[in-house]
Parts: C-alpha cells; sequence; structure tokens
C-alpha cells in the first residue's frame, strides 16, 4: 500500500480518529450523564451502544475491506463518522443523541477495520501499532485538559470525535482504490490461517476489555464521588495518565519483540488487574492518580503486542480485524457492566470483580503468544561460487532461464532460529543468509538465488 519503509501514516491517522471515541468515553459518559435527562447507568447504556455499533462494523467488514477497497471504506466511515458524533453534538434530543451515537460509532469501527486490516498488512505492523497508539494518547491527553476549560455540555468530547474525522479525509488520498484480492494466485479462497489460536484470542478479548472499560466508563465518576475531586483536577489526572501511556507506547515499540509476545501480554495483564483494584477503592487525589496512571502506562504497552500478535495470525489482517471487533464487543459492554456493579456492589467491590476477570484472561491470551512463538527452521544457506555455466541445475520447479547468467550455487543446511513471521524482513521475504538478509547480500553485489526450504517437520515452506 505504501512505500516499503515508509510509515503507513494514513492507516495511523485512521486508527487515531476510530479509536478516540473509546479513549473519550469517560468524559463522553459523564457529560450525558450531567447535560441530558438520563441517569448514570442510562448513559452508560449510550456509551454501550456506540461501541457495539463500533464492534459491529469490525465483524461485518473483517474479510471485505480488500473487496471494497480501502479508499472507499476508510471515507465511508469518515462521513458516518462525521454525521454521527456532530448530529449527536448538536442536539439536546435524547432519540437523536442515541442515533447519532450509533451511527458515529459505525463510522469508528469501519475507520478501525481499514485501519488494522492495512497496518497488519504491513512490513512493520508492531511499529504502525505503536504509532498509532502513541497518536490517539497523545490527541486524548489533550482534550482531556482542554474540554474543561470550553464549558458544560455533551456535545464538546463528540463534536472533537466529529472533528478528527474530518481532519482525516485528505489522508485517504494514499489509499489503495483496492487492496490484495481474497483468493490467491490460483483462484483458490484462502481461509482463515491459525483458526484455533485467532479463535481462542478473540474469544478472550471481550474480557479483556471490558474488564478494564468497565473501570474507565466509570472512573470519572470516581474521582468525582469517591475520591472528592474537581472536574478539571480529573481531567488533568486523566491527562496525565494518558501521558503515562504515551511513555509505554514508545517503550514498547522502543523494545518491539525482543522480548517476545506471551512475557508482555501475561505480565502487563496482572499488573493492569492491580491497577484497576487500586484505582476503583482510591480515596484521595494520590491513590485516584497512581492508580489511574499506573494503569495508563501498561494498557497501551499490552494493546500494543495483542494487536501485534493478531496481526502475526494473518497477513490479510482478518484476525486483526476479528480480534479488535471482538475487544470492541466487550469496550461496548464496559461503560453499562461499570455502571451496574459499582451501583449494586460499590466501587471497590467493583474493582475486585474485574482485576479477578483480568486474570483470568491472562492465561489463555499468553497461552496464544507461546503457542504462536517464532519456530526453529531448517535454512538454506547460499554462498555464491564461481562456476562454469554449463554445472548450472534448475531448482525445484524454477526455470533456468532468469538464472542462465549466475554462477552455481554450493547449499548447505543449518539449524537456526527464523524470525516471527510479523518481523520485517520476514515480510519481504528476506531468509536469513549466514547471519545476514538477502538484502545485505543484494547490497555488497552478491547475486543471490531464494528456494524453498524444509522446517523440522519436513513441510515446505517457500522463500
Amino acid at each position: 500500500m505504501f512505500a516499503p519503509r515508509s510509515m503507513p501514516w494514513p492507516l495511523v491517522a485512521l486508527f487515531t480518529a476510530g479509536y478516540l471515541a473509546s479513549y473519550l468515553l469517560p468524559t463522553t459518559v459523564g457529560r450525558l450523564d450531567s447535560a441530558l435527562p438520563l441517569s448514570a447507568t442510562q448513559a452508560g447504556a449510550v456509551g454501550s451502544a456506540l461501541l457495539l455499533s463500533s464492534a459491529s462494523a469490525g465483524f461485518a467488514l473483517a474479510a471485505r475491506v480488500d473487496r471494497f477497497g480501502a479508499r472507499a471504506l476508510a471515507r465511508l466511515g469518515i462521513v458516518l463518522a462525521v454525521l454521527g458524533y456532530g448530529s449527536a453534538a448538536l442536539t439536546d434530543s435524547v432519540p437523536a443523541v442515541v442515533l447519532g451515537a450509533v451511527v458515529g460509532g459505525f463510522g469508528s469501527g469501519t475507520m478501525t477495520a481499514v485501519a488494522a486490516s492495512g497496518i497488519a498488512a504491513g512490513r512493520d505492523p508492531h511499529r504502525a501499532t505503536t504509532s498509532g497508539l502513541l497518536v490517539v494518547s497523545a490527541l486524548a491527553g489533550a482534550l482531556y485538559l482542554t474540554i474543561p476549560r470550553l464549558g458544560p455540555g455533551h456535545g464538546l468530547p463528540l463534536g472533537a470525535v466529529a472533528l478528527t474525522a474530518l481532519a482525516v479525509w485528505p489522508f485517504t488520498s494514499r489509499l489503495s482504490a483496492r487492496t490484495a484480492p481474497a483468493a490467491g494466485p490460483d483462484g483458490v479462497r484462502r481461509p482463515l490461517p491459525h483458526r484455533r489460536a485467532g479463535l481462542l484470542l478473540a474469544a478472550t478479548m471481550p474480557c479483556w476489555s471490558l474488564a478494564q472499560n468497565a473501570l474507565w466508563g466509570v472512573s470519572g465518576r470516581i474521582g468525582l464521588g469517591q475520591a472528592h475531586l474537581t472536574e478539571i483536577t480529573v481531567g488533568a489526572v486523566f491527562a496525565t495518565a494518558l501521558g503515562a501511556g504515551l511513555l509505554g507506547v514508545v517503550g514498547a515499540g522502543a523494545l518491539g519483540p525482543r522480548l517476545g509476545r506471551a512475557l508482555p501480554i501475561g505480565l502487563g495483564t496482572a499488573l493492569i488487574a492491580g491497577c484497576i483494584a487500586l484505582s476503583a477503592a482510591a480515596t484521595d487525589l494520590p491513590s485516584f492518580a497512581l492508580g489511574e496512571i499506573a494503569w495508563n502506562l501498561c494498557y497501551p504497552v499490552v494493546l500494543s503486542y495483542v494487536i501485534s500478535l493478531a496481526a502475526a495470525l494473518d497477513a490479510r489482517g482478518r484476525w486483526a480485524v476479528l480480534v479488535g471487533s471482538a475487544a470492541s464487543l466487550g469496550t461496548a459492554a464496559g461503560p453499562l457492566t461499570g455502571s451496574v456493579l459499582s451501583a449494586r456492589a460499590g466501587f471497590p467491590a467493583m474493582g475486585e470483580v474485574l482485576a479477578a476477570v483480568l486474570l483470568l484472561a491472562a492465561l489463555p491470551m499468553t497461552a496464544v503468544a507461546l503457542r504462536t512463538a517464532p519456530r526453529r527452521l531448517r535454512v538454506v544457506e547460499i554462498p555464491i561460487a564461481a562456476a562454469p555455466r554449463t554445472e548450472l541445475v534448475p531448482v525445484g520447479d524454477v526455470p533456468p532461464a532468469p538464472f542462465q547468467d549466475l554462477p552455481v550455487v554450493e547449499i548447505s543446511l543449518r539449524e537456526t532460529p527464523v524470525p516471527d513471521p510479523a518481523d520485517e524482513d520476514v515480510r519481504a521475504g528476506e531468509i536469513l543468509v549466514g547471519g545476514a538478509t538477502v538484502r545485505d547480500l543484494s547490497a555488497k553485489g552478491i547475486p543471490v538465488v531464494q528456494i524453498p526450504f524444509t522446517d523440522t517437520s519436513g513441510a515446505t515452506v517457500p522463500a
């Protein structure tokens, strides 16, 4: 979709616009409660309807982005977001606000589906994901500092999401009108790979995201009611927390795949569980701020590895969209779940329940990360040796004509770990050759022939 080494900024912009509504959920739900004739539970239900609509768009479009084209779907999502959130921001009619939130949520989900599909199919999904999280965290933090100073009313956060979506429109011109076809070169439609791992991850994500967004949806009420803070102070805490999230995203981007995915996902989720319990039990500024800041420091780090894991399951991005949509289901149920639990059991007990759910969800997620870790494969080393042209031997089904001017190749096998399929070099088809990539050898003027190789189980893997 883009130049090989460039950051896919149009996809990062779509990612930002698609995720912003969920990042602003606490202030959106809180202002719906205070500015409209809605109870706290009803305001939470409106937030849930918005996010449920977003998840529905992801499920509907997971395998269809390539059919309709990234550019057309991205622009459709922007139009729906601007019309939906914009109309909800400009009216005080509760039915119109609900309808606008649902329409806008479908637009957010459409933009997120296009972004997730394109990022998963790119050269470095983890780097693009962390960039998207970095931008959306910075934007949300700035809005949390700005919105309380602009006055009351439910329209400000909704209007901010609509304007962000509109600002993304110019980036869509760089998206392709149509992406790679669903079928392979032989015309056969490719099924979803890694079905068991993908289904397990998709089944776990609603619980993982529900536990966190149940607290996120009522965090504003915890700060205002239980910790006895002002809206400006709560907004400052949220902005600081999102700033800490920026540091976490930068750290995750710098760390990359060095620790694999299992450790950041498993240990990070356990840390998040502790932060949620602390934040839900907060009765003053220090405990509330510590819980929220530590939580937001860990959350985007773990989320970036989860998205990267889903992207590694399918290069066409279908699992990335499906897992993201499954997470949106939990996100959608979060505000209502948090409102109901806090109303019946209180904030501290709600935090304990949500922390237990997170600890249980960490187990299958870590198992998927371990199962899909890179395997050791037999890799062909191809040192080039000068020899007469008559000694050339065709390799496999490759016709000899393209290699008539190349010297004979001397082949030796050795065991070596192969990088993760989501990593840049492997996605470019650059198998490690004697510790260097094909690009490294080519840059030195050394001709290289790539041929199929075999893993330890005997399965043929194309170069």
